[in-house]
C-alpha cells in the first residue's frame, strides 16, 4: 500500500481507533433506543449520559446546557434562525464576520433575504478582527452577533470574551453565537464563562465520527426549534438519538481532554518546521497570521494554481486542501475578505495539522512541494 502522508485535519480527522471501537460496541452490543424504558434503553441512555458529560469537560459548561446534533452545520443552524425567530420583535440587524464558515453565511444570507439588515465584519491583511470593530457594529436594534472562535482556513483565533462583553454592554438583550468547531479541544475555553449564549461543536475535528455535533445553550437562553416530532433533546433536536456516535464523540472528547496538551504540542512542532522549511523560498507567501492556531498554516505558491499543486502532491500520497472542504473547490471567501490578490488565493493551499503527523512527514511535505514549484513550472 502506499505511504500516506494526512494534512488536511481542518477539513476532518481520522477517527481514533479507541473511538471506533465504542462506535462497534454500540452499534452491536448496545443497540437499544434511548427512550425505551426497558434495560437495553436504559444502557443506551445511560451510556450517552456519560458521553454527554465528557463533552461537556471538554468544552467547559454544564452537561445539561448541550444539544446533540448530527453536525455543527446543524448547530449553527439551530442557533442562528431558532434565535433571530424566537425574537422577531428584537431587532432586525445581524452582525457577522466575512470570514465565517458557510454553515454560518448562508443561514444569515437566508435571513438578509427575509429582510434582516446585515454588517459583515472585514478581517485586517493579516487575518485578525478585532473585538472593537465588532462592538462598535452593535447598537439597539441588532438581535444577533455571530462569531468564530478560530477561522477554519488561516487558524485566526477571535477575541470572543471580549466581543461578548462589549456587546453585552451596548445591548444586553442580543444574542450572542459562537462556531467553535476549529477552537474545540485545541484551544483552551469555557463555554460558560465566555459570556456567549450559544456555541457549535463537531466531533470529527477531534478524531470522532463524522455526523455528530453539539450545541451548547447558556442557561436561559431561549431559541426556537427547527424540526417537531418527539421528545428528545428537550424537543430542540426531536428524532432518535445517534447513540452510537453520541458516545464516540464522548470518548473523543475524553481523550482531548486527556491528551490535548501534548497533542498541541506535536501540532505547534509540525508547524513551525514547515513554516522554516519554506519561509524565504521564492513565490511562497505565508497568509495565517503569527498568533494563529497551529492546527492550520494557509500559504500561496504563487504562479502555480492550487488544484495543480493538490494533484501533483496527491501523486505523492500527500494530503492538502485549497481551503474549507464545505467549498468544494469554489474560490475561497476568506482569503477574498483579507483582501488578497487573484493570484494569491487560486495559489493557495491549507495545511490541516493533526497529532498524528510527525516531523519526518513535515519534511517530506516541505521537499514535495518545493519540487512541485520546479517540476510544474518546467
Amino acid at each position: 500500500m502506499e505511504q500516506e502522508y494526512y494534512f488536511d485535519n481542518g477539513a476532518t480527522t481520522r477517527t481514533d481507533p479507541q473511538v471506533a471501537a465504542v462506535i462497534t460496541d454500540m452499534l452491536v452490543n448496545c443497540y437499544g433506543n434511548p427512550s425505551s424504558l426497558h434495560r437495553k434503553g436504559l444502557e443506551a441512555q445511560l451510556r450517552m449520559d456519560t458521553a454527554r458529560r465528557q463533552l461537556a469537560a471538554l468544552m467547559g459548561c454544564e452537561a445539561k446546557n448541550l444539544t446533540f446534533t448530527s453536525g455543527a452545520t446543524e448547530a449553527n443552524n439551530l442557533a442562528i434562525f431558532g434565535a433571530v425567530y424566537a425574537r422577531r420583535h428584537g431587532g432586525k440587524k445581524i452582525i457577522t464576520t466575512a470570514f465565517e464558515h458557510s454553515s454560518v453565511l448562508a443561514p444569515i444570507q437566508q435571513l438578509e433575504r427575509e429582510g434582516y439588515q446585515v454588517v459583515r465584519i472585514s478581517p485586517d491583511r493579516q487575518g485578525n478582527i478585532s473585538a472593537q470593530s465588532v462592538i462598535d457594529a452593535v447598537d439597539e436594534d441588532t438581535v444577533l452577533v455571530s462569531c468564530m472562535m478560530v477561522n477554519n482556513e488561516l487558524g485566526s483565533i477571535l477575541p470572543i470574551e471580549q466581543i461578548a462583553r462589549g456587546t453585552r454592554r451596548k445591548n444586553p438583550n442580543t444574542f450572542l453565537h459562537c462556531d467553535a468547531v476549529q477552537a474545540l479541544g485545541k484551544l483552551p475555553f469555557k463555554a460558560s464563562r465566555l459570556g456567549i449564549d450559544a456555541m457549535a461543536v463537531s466531533g470529527h475535528k477531534i478524531h470522532g465520527p463524522k455526523g455528530i455535533g453539539a450545541l451548547y445553550l447558556r442557561e436561559g437562553a431561549r431559541i426556537l426549534p427547527r424540526t417537531f416530532g418527539g421528545e428528545q433533546e428537550k424537543r430542540l433536536r426531536p428524532g432518535t438519538e445517534n447513540a452510537a456516535y453520541i458516545v464516540g464523540f464522548g470518548e473523543a472528547s475524553r481523550l482531548m481532554q486527556q491528551n490535548g496538551k501534548r497533542y498541541m504540542q506535536q501540532i505547534t512542532q509540525c508547524n513551525q518546521r514547515l513554516r522554516q522549511l519554506l519561509d524565504g523560498k521564492e513565490s511562497i507567501v505565508f497568509h495565517a497570521p503569527e498568533n494563529a492556531l497551529p492546527t492550520i498554516l494557509n500559504f500561496s505558491v504563487l504562479g502555480i494554481r492550487s488544484e495543480i499543486m493538490l494533484h501533483f502532491l496527491e501523486q505523492k500520497g500527500i494530503c492538502v486542501s485549497s481551503g474549507s472542504a464545505c467549498a468544494k473547490g469554489a474560490k475561497s471567501h476568506v482569503l477574498s475578505a483579507l483582501g488578497l490578490t487573484g493570484q494569491e488565493i487560486d495559489s493557495a493551499l491549507r495545511v490541516g495539522f493533526s497529532h498524528e503527523n510527525t516531523l519526518e512527514q513535515v519534511e517530506i511535505l516541505a521537499n514535495a512541494i518545493l519540487e512541485g514549484q520546479k517540476v510544474i513550472k518546467r
